[in-house]
């Protein structure tokens, strides 16, 4: 006599927690058009940084204030203490890159639905010390003290 074999349910019958997937919301497939809208730019920035920047300058138009504010504050900021870094826009918000490769990024409140927009920088900025150190800073205003220490953030990321 042979073994029973295990009978498998079919990918398609399977659901998670019980509830059948339902696609995608809009804000889901708005972020997927706009990821792949900013990798064609992406390729045209590679070739031309001006779009690059164009591209930028008219995702922090969109924002409303005071992420706004802050958002031009932050790339006069950027643009001045590394100039070998060109902007780009990284799932629809301001970013820059060096070789590439996304060094620091804004992202508004307001698109997040947080209470403050974020100055964050990705794993490729050289901001490493010890064990462990801080990748993104909770921003509701900008102050002199605050732009200096982007300022020397973004130098030592970029060094």
């Amino acid at each position: 006599m042979s073994p029973k074999k295990d009978t498998q349910k079919s990918a398609k019958s399977t659901t998670v927690n019980n509830k059948k997937f339902k696609g995608f919301t809009d804000e889901e497939r708005a972020a997927m058009k706009a990821r792949a809208q900013e990798l064609v730019a992406e390729a045209r920035a590679k070739k031309n940084k001006a779009g690059g920047e164009s591209d930028v300058l008219a995702a922090i138009a969109a924002m409303p204030e005071p992420d706004r504010a802050m958002a031009k504050r932050l790339h006069a900021i950027i643009k001045a203490s590394a100039p070998g870094i060109w902007p780009k826009t990284w799932y629809g918000m301001p970013a820059y890159a060096k070789d590439g490769k996304v060094v620091c990024f804004f992202q508004s409140a307001h698109k997040f639905k947080s209470r403050y927009a974020t100055f964050g920088f990705s794993d490729t900025a050289n901001l490493d010390e010890g064990a462990m150190w801080p990748t993104s800073f909770a921003l509701k205003k900008l102050t002199a003290a605050e732009e200096a220490k982007i300022v020397a953030l973004v130098k030592k990321a970029v060094s």
